[in-house]
């Protein structure tokens, strides 16, 4: 087993193992009561056996409150629904909510655990790769509106993050890709050159394993994400320096591609499409060579990701340009975070030019 500490205020552990789903209990111990926030799929493969470890490690009473699936319920409505539901419950200040669940449980349980009696404590356990090594991580919850993606959240540390990695055997292949998406974009982010936390190597030499789901391979993946999130977010826990902002590669594209597409992108399919534009625009705006903007088209596509936006010749880049402008990171104009000579950094307004031939890079025509 895997234990990374994020070094927060208070500080919490990521434990990362196949079959770690039995420690939550002893994350609960003091808890009297524990609400386990799932989607009916999930729950019915995986909350039985975690429901009962938790009634017969502790003297908690457990309820189990679904919530619908895709990116569509990660909105008020459903905060609203499930504090009701807590409400009706008997839920108080000093129990305890479990996000079991992808990266829509863990976003929406944490925001609902962050405003509910002005914050209950959360453990989020992922069961999709891609929020075992980013939504579950790090504190940070919200949820959809239709003018754009994460636009009302709140950051709202957990108590722990559990990570089963047994549970990925059972993950759709799309979902799975999907995760690959965080995964390129932490390789990336940690300078594919100089590779300093091995992540891009290991991508590079066991590429088969990781599509194959090799159980040993996929927890060292997960455990060099977590490790590079958690050193992030410990530097910037309330994104105030400008550091955690740098975890967004890729992501003002892709984002916008999610909510002009009615989300028939996954998120990480989105970010892998997001990470070529953003690899394309920092070449257009002369901050890195073409061998780098080649690595950020590269890598994605080896993970058998994809690269061009799906029918890019019929997007409306204006539309696109306006979601964008909208972007959390946002100063009145367009903002990204960019690939250059001293790293990942912000980079506000590129030229017009620039932005073409990122759109061109994509399958979009400007």
């Amino acid at each position: 087993m895997s234990t990374l500490t994020v070094a927060v205020d208070p500080p919490y552990d990521v434990e990362i193992a196949p079959g770690a789903l039995e420690l939550v209990a002893a994350k609960l111990k003091d808890r009297k009561r524990v609400a386990v926030v799932s989607q009916a799929t999930i729950a019915d493969t995986y909350s039985a056996r975690l429901l009962a470890s938790i009634e017969s490690e502790t003297n908690a009473r457990v309820g189990l409150f679904l919530m619908g699936d895709g990116e569509t319920s990660k909105s008020m409505t459903t905060v609203e629904d499930l504090c009701r539901r807590f409400a009706d419950w008997g839920l108080l200040r000093g129990d305890a909510i479990v996000a079991l669940g992808g990266g829509v449980v863990g976003d929406t349980a944490g925001f609902a655990a962050a405003v509910y009696h002005r914050g209950v404590a959360i453990v989020q356990v992922p069961t999709t790769l891609l929020a075992m090594v980013d939504a579950a991580i790090g504190g940070k919850t919200a949820v959809n509106l239709a003018e754009g993606k994460n636009l009302v959240g709140a950051f709202h540390q957990p108590v722990a993050v559990v990570v089963d990695t047994s549970t990925l055997e059972t993950l759709g292949q799309r979902e799975f890709l999907s995760g690959l998406g965080e995964v390129a974009k932490y390789a990336l982010l940690t300078d594919v050159v100089a590779d300093p936390t091995g992540l891009t190597a290991l991508l590079r030499l066991r590429s088969s394993a990781v599509l194959d789901r090799d159980p040993d391979v996929l927890t060292e993946v997960v455990a060099c994400c977590v490790a590079i999130k958690a050193e992030v977010v410990a530097a910037d826990p309330f994104e105030q320096t400008g550091r955690r902002a740098t975890l967004n590669l890729g992501h003002t594209f892709a984002h916008a591609l999610e909510t002009v597409g009615g989300y028939d992108l996954t998120h990480g399919e989105a970010v892998a499409i997001g990470l070529v534009f953003a690899g394309a625009l920092a070449g257009a705006c002369g901050r890195v060579g073409s061998d780098v903007v080649d690595r950020y088209q590269a890598l994605p596509h080896a993970l058998g990701l994809p690269t061009q936006v799906p029918d890019g010749e019929s997007g409306d880049p204006e539309q696109l340009l306006a979601v964008m402008r909208r972007d959390k990171k946002a100063a009145g104009g367009l903002s990204f975070v960019l690939p250059g000579q001293n790293g990942i950094e912000r980079v506000d307004d590129p030229s017009d030019e620039a932005l073409r031939y990122a759109f061109a890079s994509v399958g979009i025509g400007i």
